[in-house]
């Protein structure tokens, strides 16, 4: 990954030195959009602010005038009138980035640049003076760089009177104020130490120290921060090679994750030792994703909590109940644990090669990206059908047997069974182990698709390796047929809800050819278990009547699709979410909660109901003047996907709150309280 970026930035550059000509010139689009603004008018003698607005695309970032390993900030070009003069850039307070042990210093959302344009006395009052600038910088994602340019251009009025540009408040709130003291800075042991000037009482939630001098630092190192007194000592690394010599030094001190920072200047002097450690002393805290064994631990605790989603639960009911059967030999109960997560396993691990596969082919996908395709629900209804039917005893599966003991094969099969009938549940702590998986190299994600394979399957291997866990189950009996026949309710309402969603995707014409597919599929199977009784063979007309029923299914389900049913309304009066829609919410100064959900996603739902869609939140909504916006990922949205994957999500949900004003969003946890959205609203 490092030497790609690293390759692409160099391709980049060399593109930018031999293409001088705008890209909207070329007939391509800048994937960072730039807007010159004027804040007003500016008097003869005085200056005027200059905004260079840029509005990333979903997945795109730019940077700070410091970059970090890799990039480049804002270059420009100007073309003033005599007399007039550009000052220096002013930028927000950048984010970390870290990929594959490269530190950038980007910024991911949209952000302005300020600078100051200083006005001649002899400039005529009442004329209006145009003011452009070629300006290039370079647009990344976590694994292309494109140089973009642009020519742009605005007028400034000389003299009073006129109207200021409103959103230079909420712009110039983003620059980091410049501290009046200065920092003292010393060079010791191959660090760099600064001693910074903050009030005790100021609080410090996440800092990171993004240094103006370039090739001084190990950007990626870790940073180490102490207090002492109304001092703050950060400790930097010194990057190899570099020449611990500099008279002055600059940057930005990040206070917290929602954009909040000082600058400072700094000169030679006395460092203090000791102080107390600041826990939060990480480096790319804001930017980087989670240490590797904190996501494997994720991705195993998502893994294991679908055992007790009412898709997955029964089938691993019936097979622990069939292992106690089975018991009395130790060494078939652990064959048949490790057959179990053997196919669980192999079937999580080629669902994410497939997802991995298909990115990288271009496709705008993410985890759970086969419930997004209506013929997948079809296959997935039609097999809970059939499942639901086997617990009603309508007809034997045997890998599914409570009567007697599984075999290898069986218990493998399940196993691939258990994992396929898991994708339409979705559970805490996945999504971010799995919107991992999405920007780590190949081999760290199918680690992480095999540790949700192990979280599921961990239960029924903890069966067949720990005989006391084997004897605490209740003894054999005639009450486990009674208690399969138990386990079709779940696995009703699972069929029950991959109807409902059928007909969310492609309306009540799809859903009844899908249904009769279904019927069809159970009355063979009916047959066959009538077969069964007779003491006949019955899978023949199984295996004739699968490859039917799907050739009648691929010719006949697309005829039947309708355009996707309209979002219900709720008790949040939301608007469908879009870039557009975003932006225009923010422009507002008002709160903004963003939340993405599918009807397919179990988690999703249940926090609509427990916290969203409630009178109490509405309440509140209406009282701090929140503007609510809904991503539906139900059906594939390219435009959703980019955005979640931009956020470090791999699937749904994904709640954000903007706080009023600007500022950088707040993602909240994927299980919501029904007090968490009324206490952020009454924050705000």
């Amino acid at each position: 990954m490092v030497a790609i970026r690293c390759i692409s930035l160099l391709l980049a550059m060399l593109v930018m030195a031999l293409s001088p000509m705008p890209a909207s010139a070329q007939g391509r689009a800048n994937h960072i959009a730039g807007e010159l603004v004027a804040q007003g008018p500016a008097t003869p003698g005085g200056t005027v602010q200059l905004a260079f607005v840029m509005k990333p695309e979903p997945g795109w970032h730019g940077y700070w005038s410091n970059p970090g390993d890799a990039g480049y900030g804002m270059e420009l070009e100007w073309s003033l009138p005599q007399g007039w003069q550009a000052g220096e850039l002013e930028y927000p307070v950048p984010q970390t980035l870290l990929i594959s042990g490269m530190m950038n210093h980007v910024f991911e959302g949209p952000y302005a640049i300020l600078t100051a344009l200083s006005v001649p006395l002899s400039a005529p009052v009442g004329a209006t003076v145009p003011v452009t600038v070629q300006a290039n910088w370079l647009a990344c994602t976590d694994k292309i760089c494109v140089p973009e340019q642009a020519l742009m251009a605005t007028t400034v009025k000389v003299g009073a009177g006129g109207a200021s540009e409103p959103r230079f408040d909420a712009w110039r709130a983003a620059i980091p104020p410049l501290l009046d003291r200065k920092a003292d800075f010393a060079f010791e042991n191959n660090k760099l130490r600064i001693a910074i000037p903050l009030p005790e009482s100021l609080e410090i939630a996440a800092p990171h120290l993004f240094l103006s001098q370039t090739g001084l630092i190990d950007y990626a190192a870790p940073q180490t921060f102490r207090r002492e007194g109304n001092m703050l000592v950060a400790e930097l690394v010194l990057a190899k090679n570099a020449e611990p010599s500099a008279t002055a030094i600059s940057g930005i001190l990040k206070l917290d994750d929602a954009g909040n920072g000082v600058s400072f200047a700094g000169q030679p002097g006395a460092v203090p030792q000791g102080g107390k450690l600041l826990e939060t002393a990480t480096s790319g805290a804001s930017g980087g994703l989670p240490a590797f064994p904190l996501l494997l631990a994720m991705a195993l605790a998502g893994g294991l909590l679908l055992n007790i989603m009412p898709c997955v639960f029964p089938i691993l009911s019936l097979k622990a109940m069939s292992l106690a059967r089975a018991g009395e030999s130790e060494a078939d109960a652990r064959r048949e644990g490790l057959a179990y997560t053997a196919g669980v396993v192999l079937a999580c691990l080629g669902l994410g090669a497939l997802m991995l596969a298909l990115r990288a082919g271009g496709a705008e996908i993410g985890w759970a990206f086969q419930l997004q395709e209506p013929g997948v629900v079809v296959a997935l209804l039609v097999l809970a059908v059939a499942i639901t039917a086997n617990f009603a005893g309508l007809y034997e599966l045997p890998s599914l047997s409570v009567s007697g003991g599984g075999q290898p094969m069986g218990a493998f099969a399940t196993g691939l069974l258990a994992a396929f009938v898991a994708t339409p549940c979705t559970g805490p702590f996945m999504a971010a182990a799995m919107g991992a998986a999405l920007l780590l190299p190949a081999a760290q994600a199918m680690l992480l698709f095999a540790a949700l394979g192990l979280g599921i399957a961990l239960p029924f291997l903890a069966l067949g390796f720990i005989p006391a866990l084997r004897r605490r189950l209740p003894r054999p009996g005639k009450w486990m047929n009674t208690f399969r026949k138990v386990m079709a309710v779940p696995m009703a309402l699972t069929a029950l809800a991959l109807a409902w969603l059928a007909w969310r995707l492609g309306g009540w014409p799809f859903l009844l050819v899908a249904g009769g597919l279904a019927a069809l599929f159970l009355l063979a199977l009916m047959i066959a278990g009538r077969r069964q009784r007779a003491g006949q063979k019955a899978w023949p007309l199984v295996a004739g009547a699968v490859p039917v029923l799907a050739l009648a299914g691929a010719l006949v389900l697309p005829q039947s699709m309708a355009p996707p049913v309209s979002a219900e309304t709720g008790v949040i009066a939301a608007q469908p979410f879009s870039e557009k829609a975003l932006a225009e919410a923010r422009a507002s100064g008002k709160p903004v909660f963003v939340w993405f959900t599918a009807d397919w996603c179990l988690t999703c739902k249940v926090n609509e109901g427990v916290a969203i869609e409630r009178e109490e939140t509405k309440q509140a909504f209406e009282k701090a003047g929140v503007v609510a916006l809904v991503g539906d990922w139900t059906r594939r949205d390219p435009a959703i996907t980019r955005f979640l994957s931009a956020h470090g999500a791999g699937g749904v949900p994904l709640y954000l709150w903007y706080p009023a004003g600007g500022g950088e969003p707040q993602q909240l946890p994927q299980v919501l309280t029904p007090a968490s959205l009324k206490e952020l609203a009454g924050a705000s």
